[in-house]
């Protein structure tokens, strides 16, 4: 896989036409991905693991020469002799060997229906002999021996496996985290045999019995060691090249050798005394072999072990300096949850307040933003737990959605959540696109479920959906969950979770969708389900380009006082906002810093506005022209039918916003058509619309009844909204849930105008308790101290955050970015 790597990079770079390249492999194919081994047992193909195919390398111009491999390198003359015979000279030589599995030197490794773990061929081997065995043993209880052990399993077997340790995966484990796994694994009916040192093997008929020290027997029909690796050093020590301690070729930071004209690079490199075993740093390895090559200074430094996967269907993790216990400056915080077999350690650094290690067992959703905060070696939030339990603004963001762009997704390959947003953004809609566009997902592959979830949050954002599940913690539809949260009465997200979902955190998808699917049913306020939320629910506001808010008052139907409209532009004067009036008939004002939010709220509900909810997924505004009351044309009293609307639906929680209009004639001033529900005033009464939106892919809205008197226009609207909230899907506006709504239009009409399906009374009934539930965000936080010290830039201080700066821009502000006037020059 690094010498693939490094190809790539050298193919890819400055180098690409300075070397005439030829790569010799001693397996019988092109390189493929050994990290995703196991699936080839599951059924996928030595074609679907391949890296690159042989045409890939006649297009770089790399001659590919496989199943021949290179017997002894002639420093001297500068050519490789291999065993079929051939010679090749070289300017710069390569070295990128990787390692065997070690086999332990015990007496009986050599005997029939004992198998190594490393090869497609070795597992060809492992499936034809597994076909008449019933139990097998690996030797290995670390990454590689839970991997083998994972794929003995999937082959139907009785699996055993043997460890020389105390306990399982003891490198990256602390004891606990070690415990909890074994029992997991146990759970699934593989036995674990921990502390125990093999003398031999022997064969008794067809079964191979292992004895140990301890005087058990363990009779099995097959064995497989993954018991670790060791460097293919065997070329660097025959030709003479340094190497390191505990094997391995030793090289420098440039991954040359003490010859200068060869590198060596992956695991059978040593570096600085350290051979990593693990693709990340060997593709780092391959990336700074190639950037040499081209002339460029680019080094390697040491390696990052942290890692993320699923053994045997388990989620684990480890950071840093995992396995610390004795430490007199750390600090440890340990959650364990018996009933849900889940383990979460932090190691902390007293001094400095910042992550060391950690360990993760059966939940790993931490993973991202505990990586993030170990190395950026800055103090943890307070309280530290935050990270890795419900509670806190970190761990209410999620995953994904709480990590800045620069933090790493992938880190086999190096690919940051910035890169994966943005291929999202340039054209890829789907894991292998995204894949194809990154790199991210193809090495070890556990960051797959994130990049998952990125992809939908990214997708879903640009409007489109993406799937009819919630995600993959709810295997229900938006609808379904909803109608069994509404049935049982449940009232929190780990109520929901546990009775209808899997794991025990959730992610950054369901849990906004819960929270919508709570607010929807109890009329309650996004503010009490903050920690479910994402961050404009969360300060009820929506954030903006340099880390400010937006204040966005309620302004029904656009009519506003003098009186009202001095305030607005007293409070911007105070604070120093920028004003901007809407297409929604608002006053926009930004640049609101998080901790100014309650003051400013204040202000305006003393003066009699509330939220506007132009950050909720519901509500936003009822637009309205000026009707029979200033109008010519004017049939209907337009505005103050909006503003009436506007109050009945206020606060009201969908899956994706609304907007609305009322427009006085059928001029359409105020484009009631283009809105998911639209009012027009006719000589009979109101004509009412739905399904419609503007925006990137703008639909007309459908004529669903004609010439309504007040009430029968309010109910119908009632009907319509609770059915779409009740049957579509997150993030789903109403003209793309028309689309594909069952039976269209039509059926559509018939719930809503004939009561096709007895549900009316009910519908309006379940809207009705919302509007008697209603209550303003905004007055709310004023209200209670408690909520109040929630908005603050800083966890642990109540500065303002000194980041936020300004620049002036047509004689209000705009923020900063590179290379811009700083904030004092224009007041801020």
């Amino acid at each position: 896989m690094v010498g693939y790597k490094f190809c790539e990079f050298l193919a890819d770079g400055e180098g690409a036409d300075r070397f005439a390249v030829t790569c010799f492999g001693d397996e019988p194919r092109p390189a493929y991905d050994r990290v995703q081994l196991t699936s080839y047992l599951g059924g996928r193909s030595a074609k679907d693991l391949t890296l690159a195919d042989r045409g890939w390398y006649r297009r770089a111009g790399i001659e590919l020469v496989v199943g021949d491999r290179v017997v002894a390198v002639d420093r001297d003359r500068r050519t490789v002799h291999s065993a079929a015979g051939r010679s090749a000279p070289y300017d710069r030589l390569v070295l990128a060997t990787g390692s065997a599995p070690f086999v332990p030197p015990i007496d009986g490794a050599g005997l029939t229906g004992v198998f190594v773990y490393r090869t497609i061929e070795d597992l060809d081997r492992i499936r034809d002999y597994a076909r008449n065995a019933r139990t097998a043993a690996v030797v290995g209880g670390g990454l590689l021996g839970l991997e083998a052990a994972k794929a003995l399993y999937d082959l139907g077997l009785e699996t055993h496996v043997v460890e020389f340790a105390p306990a399982l995966m003891a490198r990256q484990l602390d004891g606990d985290g070690s415990q909890l796994l074994a029992e997991l694994v146990r759970s699934l009916g593989v036995r674990i045999h921990t502390s125990k040192q093999t003398e031999r093997i022997v064969a008794e008929g067809d079964a191979r019995v292992f004895e140990f020290a301890d005087g058990e027997r363990l009779p099995v029909d097959m064995v497989v060691f993954s018991a670790g690796i060791r460097p293919r050093d065997e070329l660097g020590r025959d030709c003479g090249l340094e190497l390191g301690a505990r094997g391995g070729i030793a090289v420098d930071d440039a991954m040359i050798t003490s010859d200068p004209a060869i590198f060596a690079i992956g695991e059978c490199a040593s570096h600085c005394g350290n051979v990593y075993g693990l693709v990340a740093p060997g593709y780092r390895m391959a990336d700074v072999a190639a950037a040499q090559l081209a002339g460029a200074n680019k080094t390697f430094t040491g390696a990052d072990l942290s890692t993320k996967l699923k053994l045997m269907g388990i989620d684990v993790a480890s950071i840093g300096d995992s396995t610390t216990t004795d430490r007199d400056d750390t600090t440890y915080i340990t959650v364990r949850d018996e009933l849900s077999g889940v383990y979460k350690k932090l190691i902390v650094e007293q001094s400095t307040g910042a992550l060391r290690g950690a360990v993760l067992v059966g939940d790993t959703e931490p993973y991202a933003r505990l990586l993030q905060a170990y190395r950026s070696g800055a103090p943890l939030p307070d309280p530290p737990v935050s990270l890795v339990v419900e509670a806190g603004e970190l761990a209410a963001a999620g995953g994904a959605e709480g990590l800045p762009d620069e933090a790493l997704v992938c880190t086999c390959n190096d690919v940051n959540k910035g890169a994966v947003c943005a291929a999202v953004c340039g054209g890829a809609t789907t894991i292998p696109e995204l894949k194809g566009a990154t790199q991210a997902g193809t090495g070890c592959g556990g960051c797959v479920p994130q990049l998952q979830r990125l992809l939908d949050a990214e997708l879903a954002r640009s409007g489109i959906d993406v799937r009819k599940t919630i995600c993959e913690h709810f295997d229900f539809t938006r609808g379904e969950l909803l109608a069994l949260v509404k049935v049982e009465r449940r009232k929190t997200f780990a109520e929901v979770l546990r009775h209808h979902g899997s794991g025990t955190v959730g992610c950054e998808v369901c849990k906004p969708a819960v929270a919508s699917i709570l607010a929807t049913l109890y009329g309650e306020p996004a503010i009490d389900h903050q920690t479910i939320q994402d961050t404009n629910d969360r300060f009820l506001a929506n954030i903006q380009r340099g880390g400010t808010y937006s204040v966005v008052p309620r302004i029904p139907g656009g009519e506003i006082t003098p009186d009202a409209l001095i305030t607005l532009g007293q409070v911007a004067k105070s604070y120093g906002l920028y004003l901007k009036i809407t297409g929604g008939q608002r006053i926009d004002m930004f640049g609101a810093r998080v901790d100014d939010l309650p003051e400013i709220w204040a202000t305006l509900i003393a003066a009699g506005f509330e939220s506007g909810h132009a950050y909720a997924k519901g509500l936003r505004t009822v637009k309205s022209c000026v009707g029979s009351t200033w109008c010519r044309y004017g049939l209907l009293d337009s505005v103050g039918f909006a503003i009436r609307v506007e109050h009945r639906y206020k606060g009201l929680r969908a899956p994706h916003k609304l907007k609305s209009a009322v427009s006085g004639c059928i001029r359409e001033c105020a484009e009631a058509r283009s809105k998911d529900f639209g009012i027009i005033a006719t000589a009979e009464g109101w004509n009412l619309y739905v399904c419609g939106n503007g925006g990137a892919n703008p639909r007309h809205a459908d004529l669903l009844a004609c010439g309504l008197d007040d009430e029968t226009c309010l109910r119908y609207i009632d009907r319509f909204l609770m059915y779409y909230i009740h049957t579509a899907a997150p993030l789903m506006r109403t003209a793309r849930w028309l689309e594909q709504l069952e039976g269209g239009f039509e059926h559509l009409r018939a719930v809503v105008v004939d009561d096709s399906l007895g549900i009316g009374a009910q519908l309006e009934a379940d809207l009705q308790a919302l509007v008697d539930a209603y209550e303003c965000e905004w007055a709310k936080v004023v209200r209670d101290p408690a909520l109040r010290a929630r908005f603050r830039s800083f966890a642990n201080d109540e500065i303002p955050d000194p980041s936020v700066a300004f620049v002036a821009e047509r004689s209000q502000k705009r923020p900063a970015s590179g290379g811009a006037r700083p904030a004092e020059e224009v007041g801020a």
